[in-house]
């Protein structure tokens, strides 16, 4: 499985999910996608979109200090 990193911080509902749907278009399944983001909506809204898609929520971790915010990640089906 290969990794993507999705750098959304500093950008508001709903670019988050747009540049991830974006970065995961054309990827094979079982490819992890991390999304960076400083919205707090993208925590509800990346899982959300991985029901409506049937991806795979894998995590949600938050973050403190210099990258404020939270890397949620999927793995795509």
């Amino acid at each position: 499985m290969s990794g993507t990193l999705v750098d959304a911080r500093g950008l508001h509902c709903p670019l988050p999910v747009i540049r991830l749907a974006a970065a995961a278009k054309g990827l094979p399944a079982g490819t992890e996608l991390t999304v960076l983001s400083t919205d707090p909506a993208a925590k509800l809204d990346v899982p959300a979109w991985c029901r409506m898609r049937g991806h795979e929520h894998v995590s949600t971790v938050e973050h403190t200090g210099d990258r404020d915010g939270w890397a949620v990640t999927v793995r795509l089906a």
